[in-house]
């Protein structure tokens, strides 16, 4: 039995396919299975919330209120944070936040401005 892609919406393993479709039970997202051979190639690039791929440098702006370990602050929706460092892991954003400070970010909570 050939091994099923994880889902390149929330890295589930949990992955099924249904006729021309790979379903993903976690998230409910779907796509085609031709779809799967295109994002082995695109493993690497971080998107925002909106899809659109990010850079080193670019500037983002913050979706959601997100409150920040370990303090009473609270990074607030429209922050705009500027020159965006692109890093491996959980928070694949690492960046300086005005008022906050040092902080690292999921790509999922900002939006490329």
């Amino acid at each position: 039995m050939a091994s099923l892609p994880d889902c390149p919406k929330c890295q589930s393993d949990c992955v099924y396919e249904d006729g021309t479709m790979f379903i993903c039970p976690m998230c409910a997202h779907e796509w085609p299975k031709d779809q799967a051979m295109d994002v082995a190639e695109s493993e690497n690039v971080v998107r925002d919330a909106n899809g659109n791929p990010l850079q080193d440098g670019d500037d983002v702006v913050v979706i959601k209120d997100l409150k920040v370990k370990g303090a009473s602050a609270v990074v607030k929706v429209g922050t705009k944070v500027k020159n965006i460092r692109l890093v491996e892991g959980d928070h694949d954003i690492d960046c300086k936040i005005p008022g906050i400070g040092q902080m690292g970010l999921k790509s999922m909570f900002v939006k490329k401005s």
